[in-house]
C-alpha cells in the first residue's frame, strides 16, 4: 500500500515539473523599438488592445496599433 501511494505521488510531482516547463514566452516588438517578454501567447481583444502577462506576472495591455511583430522565443 505505501509503495503504491509513494508511486502515485512520485507521478504527480513529475508530472507538474513537466507542464511548468512546456509554457511558451512570446517577444512583443513594438513600433518605438522596444521588445517586450510576455508569459504565453498574447491574447487579441475586440477594443483594439493586445493582452500579454508580463515577465514579472503582471496583467499588461497596450494597443495593437503599437505592435510591429509578435513572434515566439524559442526554448533552449
Amino acid at each position: 500500500m505505501k509503495k503504491a501511494l509513494l508511486i502515485s505521488v512520485a507521478a504527480v510531482v513529475a508530472l507538474s515539473a513537466l507542464t511548468g516547463c512546456t509554457r511558451t514566452s512570446y517577444a512583443i516588438h513594438t513600433n518605438d523599438g522596444r521588445t517586450i517578454v510576455a508569459d504565453g501567447k498574447p491574447q487579441d481583444a475586440e477594443t483594439g488592445l493586445l493582452g500579454y502577462t508580463d515577465a514579472n506576472g503582471v496583467k499588461q495591455q497596450m494597443n495593437k496599433s503599437d505592435v510591429k511583430e509578435i513572434s515566439e522565443i524559442p526554448k533552449k
